[in-house]
């Protein structure tokens, strides 16, 4: 998967090569003519005095790539508006360079970034939702498939907790949760947390 930054400038920020030494950066109005085969992940920078829309109106998302938007100044609104417009996740411009290869990651096993607080939001929305409104019990076979460690981090993050607070109620590191998560994405053939709570909620997608 190739990695091209477009912004006003073709001028990259350290983090974005420290994540993908490769990887090329871009104006704007290069991308027009952008090859509709191959295969990439294209991250959008929307500068402060920007809005989404006028960034990602560039003919971005109708070569077939994904496209990941890179804003100096997230926020819930702005995450909602890019995966509105088509893209496939949004984050901090600053992003650290771990972070940024994170959301790579998802993005390119097809999943979405939306960020911590929109994610846990909307995990916590269908959690609620489904605990007021469903009659059925949530399945139980997916539990078949996890350590029972697994089953724990699951549960916590199906109900919304980020890692850190799965961390502390379990008394593990970060890392080993991220490590877990990644087993748990593979066993139950997920790509991202919104999937996984809906997946243990019984819901189909």
């Amino acid at each position: 998967m190739n990695h091209y930054f477009v912004d006003r400038e073709a001028v990259p920020l350290p983090s974005w090569l420290a994540a993908f030494p490769q990887a090329r950066t871009m104006r704007r109005e290069d991308v027009f003519g952008f090859p509709a085969g191959e295969s990439a992940i294209l991250w959008y920078r929307c500068r402060s005095s920007e809005s989404v829309a006028s960034v990602l109106r560039f003919p971005c998302l109708e070569t077939g790539q994904r496209v990941v938007l890179l804003a100096d100044e997230p926020d819930e609104s702005v995450v909602e508006e890019a995966l509105a417009l088509g893209a496939s996740g949004c984050c901090n411009t600053n992003a650290a360079p771990e972070v940024l290869r994170q959301v790579a990651l998802v993005v390119e096993n097809g999943g979405l970034w939306v960020g911590q607080s929109l994610l846990l939001r909307l995990v916590g929305g269908a959690s609620r939702a489904l605990a007021t409104k469903s009659e059925r019990p949530p399945r139980v076979d997916w539990a078949m498939l996890l350590s029972e460690r697994e089953v724990q981090v699951a549960r916590l993050v199906a109900g919304g907790a980020s890692n850190r607070e799965v961390a502390e109620q379990l008394s593990i590191t970060e890392r080993t949760v991220k490590a877990h998560m990644s087993a748990i994405f593979e066993k139950l053939g997920l790509r991202d947390r919104l999937q996984l709570s809906l997946h243990i909620n019984g819901v189909n997608f």
